[in-house]
């Protein structure tokens, strides 16, 4: 019997992927039957680009619902008001400067699928969020990068 990893995930993060099951299964599914219906009635299908491209479509769509109901399905979505403390783990926001170049930046540890690097929000799986997890002010997080090593000292660690 095998395990079902868990994902971690915030209520906010969880949200766009229901709206997005919800409009791929109440609106998508049936726009894409219409065109494959009204493809159809245009005869020959082999030679039909318009059947071919819809029924595409719909392979793509019932792959993307496979998929946001198995995450949705995993995810342990956890209360952000209950968290506290001085580690970083999970949904802190921790702000740390660059150990080169005194450059500091906030960010939040988040679940792989709500990760954004223009909003700030890291996953806790990227090589950034594994090397500040454990760790407190004053400690040095050193992620391997392409170009080398870099350092990041944590300065706050808190949670909403």
């Amino acid at each position: 019997m095998s395990v079902v990893e868990k994902i971690p995930m915030t209520a906010e993060g969880l949200a766009p992927l229901k709206d997005e099951l919800h409009q791929l299964k109440m609106v998508e599914r049936y726009s894409i039957i219409k065109q494959i219906a009204e493809a159809r009635e245009h005869g020959d299908l082999s030679e039909n680009a318009e059947y071919h491209a819809a029924r595409e479509r719909q392979s793509f769509v019932e792959g993307r619902i496979l998929e946001l109901e198995d995450i949705i399905s995993r995810a342990d979505v956890i209360d952000l008001s209950k968290l506290s403390g001085k580690t970083v783990r999970f949904g802190a926001s921790v702000t740390v400067a660059d150990v080169d170049n005194d450059e500091e930046v906030t960010y939040q540890l988040v679940g792989p699928y709500e990760a954004d690097l223009a909003k700030k929000k890291v996953s806790v799986q990227s090589p950034l969020g594994r090397a500040l997890i454990g760790k407190t002010v004053g400690d040095i997080a050193e992620v391997s990068a392409p170009g080398g090593s870099k350092g990041y000292e944590v300065l706050r660690v808190k949670f909403k």
